[in-house]
């Protein structure tokens, strides 16, 4: 019997379904070994040497794995095909101590890419493995070095990391802009016109044959001038220009466009896209989702060819090529369905919500990139009056291809029969005041887009650097899903990029990951690429462990403390602001800041339900999220997520509860009571 071992219990599931019980798949249930949790384990006296320990956690896996090795006639290695996945395959060769093993690599889980591959079976490529080596030495050494100067120099718990950090730079610089962003008042002159029963606009744009930039007209002393101008002008088309545009489809997706679009499209964040489309891969139903590749194999363009000139007629088809940026892996191919022919309506049976949705996103994405651009009759009149210019645009859709599958925006403007020398007949000419806007706040998509576009990190590193940012509290999300640096987040950018600027630096982040690749190349090794990097950046750390002072951010408050009676402060942690007993360390009470817009929340004014002698305020989750619980805590811990209202249930004598749609009931989880409208109304 052979063994196969896979990363996934899904993907070894999918696996044995196709090969039958010739072969025995086994899951490795992910990384088996890494460095240690609460140690360096990297000598950096000893050209970098790392040290790998088996986690507890698969200690019995390698276990098992040990024992199917030994009764196995051969082991094949089948983790994917990225840096990752071949540096997985390595460490289970170390940990099983397995001889010379077979690897196969696949792009799609289908009985013909698995039988391809074990049909041509290939060895560990050891430069992939340096290149994930050195990446997790690196991020380690940073992580590992700079984290306590900043627990020293700002506050305990936090930490820095080497793409992490320039994410969060990237988030603090785009606030810096926004803050310091003026808007600026600018007006535009809009004519209606009317023809047949039929209203159309079009805008001023020149003056004396000149251009007007868009900002020239500053206030309305020069609008009203204008309009003042214009009046009994008369108003005539110049030229007419119709044309045909066409609108090509986008690319198949990246790892990168699909989070993009995931985001903007249903919300999702990076890291639920991935873990939707991980199963999706491990149960078949699309192409690897790690990649930076425009590529489409000869078989899935043929696939997709049928599929559209069989649905929709030879007229939307037009088949295409794409070339991705110039540090893609071109030996990978794009995120496509496995089979063109599974389209979303035949697979509602087998998958449905999220994993739907994304697939459906998938297929659309991939099935237009091979079909014929929309074309758009496009139409522009120039009309004048007096010596001025305006301007009017009509578009209206002639031909749908790809559009038939994968919709995107348009608009469309239908002007009415109109001729050349033609007098218009006038309805309304009037000025529209305008400000300019600041720039937008990142968001998942643009955030992700941003980081591919300075070449920090790799395809599978923006969900976890993102998940990472705003699990340590350096980014948070508005109302709009908008990222927004922390106040600590500004401070540990602000620490970093002045006395480590090489660490933000984007530049230099870029040009590791070049580095990176060329270890993935063979072209370098990763002990020099670490050894150039190390030597500096230690000289560097031991010189600002000396010269940077401890920040003070502490804040003196009114407030006393309910525990000995002394002046509390507010201080600065991990997760935000927080007040803190000045008595510590005799004293260790602190207490949740929960601010309602730039205001501490007060206390309710309510006595605790349940010790009867604490206060009811307002507190908050290490994560942000407010709850509500006695100000005793840890004596009380009465604590409920919906605001308390002075008022006892009816029923139970419990206290009531109001969450945020104004709803009121009992608080007691064995109690029903709801308020009625009649009642709510009959106290307000």
């Amino acid at each position: 019997m052979q063994l196969i071992i896979v990363e996934s219990p899904t993907k070894a599931k999918t696996i044995q379904k196709f090969l039958g019980s010739k072969y025995k798949i086994k899951s490795s249930f992910g990384h088996v070994r890494d460095l240690p949790k609460r140690e360096l384990g990297v000598d950096v006296d000893k050209n970098f040497e790392p040290k790998y320990v088996i986690p507890a956690k698969a200690k019995k896996v390698i276990a098992d794995l040990k024992k199917d090795a030994k009764n196995a006639t051969e082991v094949i290695l089948a983790t994917d095909q990225d840096r990752e996945g071949e540096s997985i395959s390595w460490h289970l060769m170390e940990a099983l101590k397995l001889k010379d093993p077979k690897r196969i690599v696949f792009h799609e889980i289908t009985k013909t890419a698995i039988e391809h591959a074990l049909n041509t079976p290939g060895k560990i490529d050891m430069n992939l493995v340096n290149a994930q080596q050195a990446r997790r030495i690196l991020d380690r050494i940073v992580g590992y070095k700079l984290s306590p100067f900043l627990w020293k120099k700002i506050s305990k718990g936090l930490s820095a990391g080497r793409v992490q950090s320039v994410a969060v730079k990237l988030v603090v610089e785009k606030e810096r802009e926004i803050q310091k962003f003026t808007a600026i008042e600018y007006w535009s002159i809009e004519a209606i016109f009317e023809k047949f029963g039929a209203p159309f606009s079009a805008f001023l744009n020149k003056k004396n044959d000149e251009t007007i930039d868009k900002l020239e007209i500053k206030n309305q002393l020069e609008a009203d001038e204008i309009l003042k101008n214009l009046k009994n002008a008369t108003y005539k088309i110049e030229k007419i220009t119709k044309k045909e545009t066409r609108k090509n489809p986008l690319p198949p997706f990246t790892t990168s466009t699909l989070q993009q679009s995931s985001a903007n499209k249903f919300g999702y964040s990076a890291k639920m896209t991935m873990m939707i489309a991980q199963k999706l891969y491990e149960q078949g139903y699309i192409t690897y989702h790690r990649t930076d590749s425009l590529n489409l194999s000869q078989t899935s363009l043929e696939s997709a060819q049928n599929f559209i000139t069989t649905q929709f007629g030879q007229n939307y088809l037009m088949q295409r090529k794409f070339k991705a940026g110039k540090n893609a892996q071109e030996a990978h191919e794009a995120i496509r369905p496995t089979s063109a022919q599974k389209s979303p309506e035949i697979l509602k049976t087998e998958l449905e919500g999220p994993q739907l949705k994304l697939y459906n996103l998938i297929w659309q994405r991939f099935i237009a990139s091979q079909m014929a651009p929309a074309i758009f009759d496009a139409t522009a009149i120039e009309i004048s009056a007096n010596n001025y210019g305006f301007g009017s645009n009509g578009q209206m859709l002639k031909f749908d291809g790809f559009l038939k599958v994968y919709p995107m925006k348009f608009s469309e403007n239908d002007l009415p029969s109109l001729q050349e020398k033609e007098i218009l007949n006038l309805t309304e000419v009037k000025s529209l005041q305008h400000f300019t806007e600041p720039p937008a706040r990142y968001n998942e998509a643009s955030l992700i887009k941003a980081l591919e576009k300075h070449s920090i990190g790799r395809p599978s590193t923006y969900a976890p650097t993102l998940s990472t940012i705003q699990a340590r509290n350096y980014i948070q999300k508005n109302d709009q899903k908008r990222f927004f640096p922390s106040e600590m987040g500004f401070l540990v950018n602000d620490i970093l990029v002045e006395n480590f600027p090489q660490i933000v630096d984007i530049d230099f982040t870029a040009k590791m990951e070049k580095e990176l690749d060329e270890i993935a190349q063979g072209s370098d090794t990763w002990q020099k690429t670490i050894k150039d990097f190390y030597a500096p950046f230690a000289k560097n750390l031991k010189e600002k462990y000396t010269s940077v002072e401890k920040e003070n951010t502490d804040i003196k408050t009114d407030k006393i403390c309910s525990k000995c009676q002394k002046p509390m402060i507010e201080k600065l942690g991990r997760f935000g602001r927080f007040y803190a007993c000045t008595g510590f360390p005799d004293c260790k009470h602190t207490e949740s800041i929960v601010k309602i817009g730039s205001k501490p929340a007060q206390s309710l004014d309510l006595k605790c339900p349940k010790c009867k002698t604490g206060n009811v305020t307002a507190k908050k989750t290490k994560r942000g999220k407010i709850f509500y619980g006695c100000d005793t805590y840890p004596a009380c811990n009465f604590a409920v997520w919906d605001k308390p209202i002075n008022e006892l249930c009816p029923t139970c004598k419990s206290i009531l509860i109001q969450n945020i749609k104004g709803q009121v009931k009992c608080s007691s989880k064995d109690c029903d009571y709801k308020k009625t409208s009649i009642e709510i109304g009959d106290n307000l």
